[in-house]
């Protein structure tokens, strides 16, 4: 069931992708820019798509190792909030830097 559904996932967000660069080529006044702009519309979609996949993925193997943790050795739950909280900060931070340089990259 899962397999499928990220097969669904990635043929869906493959396809929105290359709408998108379309799109742009679209509204392009300049057909020899419309090109670049496809591939910038492109490689901007894998960015944030990888990063929001790493920082899923991470968050997620954090949360579980947190609380298989706490599960083990409950009196050790105060000790580990602090720094498993500055560790989801930490991911997410690199999540919105991947915002932020694929905004920059089709800002331009």
């Amino acid at each position: 069931m899962k397999n499928g559904m990220y097969r669904i996932i990635s043929v869906l967000t493959v396809f929105g992708v290359l709408f998108l660069g379309h799109v742009t080529s679209a509204f392009a006044e300049d057909v020899a820019i419309s090109g670049i702009n496809n591939l910038r519309s492109i490689g901007a979609g894998l960015a944030i798509g990888l990063a929001v996949l790493g920082g899923a993925t991470g968050q997620g193997k954090c949360v579980t190792a947190m609380l298989e943790t706490y599960g083990r050795n409950p009196s050790v739950g105060g000790k580990l909030t602090a720094p498993f909280f500055v560790g989801l900060a930490l991911i997410e931070s690199l999540v919105i830097l991947g915002f932020v340089i694929a905004y920059f990259s089709l800002s331009n």
